[in-house]
């Protein structure tokens, strides 16, 4: 298997309404939030991680065309036709040989762009504290609020993907795929509490480079198109 070139994908992320993407089991202080967003272990700013927004464009991918795995957990049939386990890996569930070989998708961390950087490390981008609570049926009256942690809307962040494509590949179904995946994503959510308003998203200034063209500077205009196909 030969690899043929690798295409980067890369622009910003706007957030739409506030993100929230959960930092996991952490010890609860006295007072303190029960939902805390994921933040960067160094400078503290909060960033999405590459598994994230891979994890859910290949979720919505296997929704759409029916390929969910066994135990309803990632695509994992490790067939050559299967684009679903061709770019995104065969699913850890997966106890066979397979023929595709490695991952053909790359999704790196996005951290957000220069100026948000330079807010929050003003203080002038103050991180959102959402209440929710659940309703009483019988009284109507909200009970049990909680505290969710969120990255306001308008914040921007960098995000950066790579695809490679060995010599058997299809390079326009590949990237078609990524593409569609995006497009879905822009229409459902992104992190934790989507159906309750959280983590719309919009992806902008997009560039695909594609690293065999001699006039790879000046491709920095090619753009994928965000409409489902």
């Amino acid at each position: 298997m030969k690899l043929q070139k690798i295409i980067n994908i890369c622009g910003t992320i706007e957030l739409l309404s506030g993100l929230h993407i959960g930092a996991g089991d952490v010890a609860l202080e006295i007072g303190g939030l029960d939902q805390p967003i994921i933040k960067h272990p160094i400078t503290g700013e909060p960033y999405i991680p590459g598994s994230s927004l891979k994890g859910k464009i290949r979720s919505l991918l296997e929704l759409r065309y029916g390929r969910i795995g066994s135990n309803e957990g990632p695509c994992d049939c490790g067939k050559e036709d299967c684009l679903i386990c061709k770019v995104f890996g065969v699913g850890a569930s997966a106890n066979k040989a397979t023929s595709i070989g490695p991952t053909r998708l790359l999704v790196r961390d996005s951290f957000m762009t220069k100026k948000w950087k330079i807010d929050f490390k003003n203080g002038e981008l103050p991180l959102e504290i959402k209440y929710e609570n659940t309703i009483n049926r019988i009284t109507g009256t909200a009970e049990h609020p909680r505290p969710l942690e969120r990255v306001p809307e308008g914040v921007k962040f960098k995000f950066d993907m790579s695809v490679r494509i060995f010599e058997e590949d299809d390079e326009d179904t590949i990237l078609k795929f990524v593409k569609q995946g995006m497009a879905l994503l822009e229409l459902d959510a992104l992190g934790g509490n989507g159906s309750r308003g959280c983590g719309h998203i919009k992806f902008e200034e997009i560039k695909v480079i594609k690293d065999n063209e001699e006039q790879e500077e000046k491709n920095l205009s090619s753009y994928l198109s965000l409409n489902l196909m």
